[in-house]
């Protein structure tokens, strides 16, 4: 066997990672051997060591196995599109901990000049609880597009759906917003994928989108059958909008949607 083959322990070693961490990446299918022995010890490559650093530089950057793996397997888009949003979210967070260190530094000269200031004291904890606070979500849309959103809300959705959407979008924070951008950029990705190589709607890999469609779907309406039904019809009206007039663009075009619906619509007899 040539010199470029590494076993386990070896190759661990080289990577500066625990042999425990390199199998649990083989089990769970993020990195597995390139081959192995005749007795079945991992055999691992120059090339193996290439996509683990890239493995361990995503999970550096904040990135759950499961984005890893998507991100490995779609290619630069999402990681771009991830990163950007990453990147804007550790900014904001900088400005964030600037203001709280800011205020903390103005009252310690206060306390230390024997000033016992307590409205000072007072507007370092409103300065943290302000920017801890849900407005994250002016940063990713106008206020006239969250006014037509919530336009939007009324016309579609019933008050006590309303309300019920309300209390579990409570403790949505940014970080969860991330997470589920991320989520659904990489099952748009696939989408477009699937189109772009005219797949069957039918086949193993369109099937597999639907399910993690409506799994992401499930999560946010809570597998409550009416919510699911106003969410579909908001966004029919939305793709019958004028450009200009929604409030936000649909996330895929004409010919991807048709793809979707006619995979969807597999799925559902198979499961009827």
């Amino acid at each position: 066997m040539g010199s470029h083959f590494y076993q386990t322990s070896e190759f661990a070693q080289k990577a500066a990672i625990s042999v425990r961490t390199l199998r649990y990446y083989d089990y769970v299918g993020l990195l597995s051997p390139t081959s192995y022995t005749e007795a079945g010890y991992r055999l691992y490559t120059e090339t193996d060591l290439s996509r683990l650093q890239q493995i361990l530089a995503l999970k550096f950057l904040g990135f759950s196995l499961e984005e890893i793996r998507q991100c490995l397997l779609i290619g630069p888009t999402i990681l771009q599109e991830s990163l950007a949003l990453q990147k804007a979210m550790l900014q904001e967070k900088r400005v964030q901990l600037d203001a709280i260190i800011k205020a903390i530094d103005e009252t310690e000269e206060l306390l230390q000049a024997n000033h016992q200031d307590w409205d000072s004291i007072v507007r370092v904890i409103q300065v943290i609880q302000m920017t801890q606070s849900n407005d994250w979500r002016k940063k990713y849309f106008t206020d006239e597009q969250l006014q037509q959103a919530e336009a939007l809300s009324k016309q579609y959705y019933s008050d006590e759906q309303r309300q019920q959407l309300a209390a579990w979008g409570k403790n949505f924070t940014e970080e969860d917003q991330r997470v589920a951008t991320q989520r659904w950029n990489t099952v748009l990705a696939e989408l477009r994928r699937l189109v772009a190589v005219t797949a069957d709607p039918a086949s193993a890999e369109a099937q597999t989108l639907i399910q993690q469609w409506k799994s992401l779907l499930e999560e946010f309406t809570h597998g409550d059958a009416s919510i699911t039904k106003s969410l579909g019809n908001m966004y029919k009206g939305i793709s019958q909008m004028p450009a200009g007039q929604a409030p936000y663009p649909m996330p895929y075009n004409q010919e991807e949607g048709k793809f979707l619906e006619k995979a969807m619509q597999v799925y559902n007899e198979q499961h009827s």
